[in-house]
């Protein structure tokens, strides 16, 4: 979806874009990807939503675990994550973010309750490290949904999102460039990776900030 699109369809302001951008300036440290050797920043929340009502409601934080048959770096791992912060749950950019991706899960599936996973990512490269969005190469998420929303690059070049079909075909490839822009696929039918990003002036750190989200039945 092209980000004039999803901007309109969010209904957000200039102002309320760039103020939703300052939360990825709070993330905290993805150990587990530091030990595949990636700088990457995330926190992590859980929410149900109910399509008939349109109701949101925060759920207890919990590990993160992904199922079997998805994600085969972390596969049997819980993953223990920083939450979200209390204002990034309540910036209405978020929100409308997840409002709207949950009117189009239904497109794929028609459950009484989602349960959304709510992931901010910062991945950081430097003249000396490629940052790797996707430490774990093509996979799944063991979801319905998944969803990338980029909401901001600073000095990076590469970051090319990928989508296979279950055979390996290639199905899509694209760079997420415009903050707005939303990558949506149906989980259960594809995989996806992205390629790694760096630097375009070397002497300056480049930054790919995205939100990531998910749905799967209730």
């Amino acid at each position: 979806m092209p980000a004039p699109v999803t901007t309109a369809r969010l209904g957000v302001e200039h102002d309320a874009w760039d103020r939703f951008r300052t939360h990825w300036d709070a993330l905290s440290t993805d150990s587990y990807a530091a030990d595949q050797g990636t700088c990457r920043l995330r926190r992590y929340g859980r929410f149900s939503c109910t399509p008939a009502t349109g109701r949101i409601k925060p759920l207890p934080q919990a590990t993160f675990v992904q199922p079997e048959n998805s994600n085969p770096l972390y596969v049997g791992v819980d993953r223990t994550l920083e939450p979200l912060t209390d204002s990034f749950v309540a910036d209405p950019v978020f929100l409308a973010a997840l409002r709207l991706l949950g009117q189009l899960a239904t497109a794929l599936d028609d459950p009484a309750v989602w349960i959304a996973k709510v992931h901010p990512f910062r991945v950081i490269a430097s003249a000396d490290t490629h940052g790797l969005p996707t430490p774990e190469g093509r996979h799944r998420d063991g979801v319905t949904l998944v969803s990338s929303l980029l909401v901001g690059r600073r000095n990076a070049v590469g970051g090319k999102s990928s989508v296979f079909d279950p055979d390996g075909r290639r199905l899509l490839a694209i760079t997420l460039s415009e903050p707005g822009a939303l990558l949506l696929g149906d989980d259960r039918r594809t995989l996806h990776s992205v390629s790694a990003i760096r630097p375009v002036n070397r002497s300056r750190p480049a930054y790919r900030d995205v939100l990531v989200v998910t749905f799967a039945p209730g």
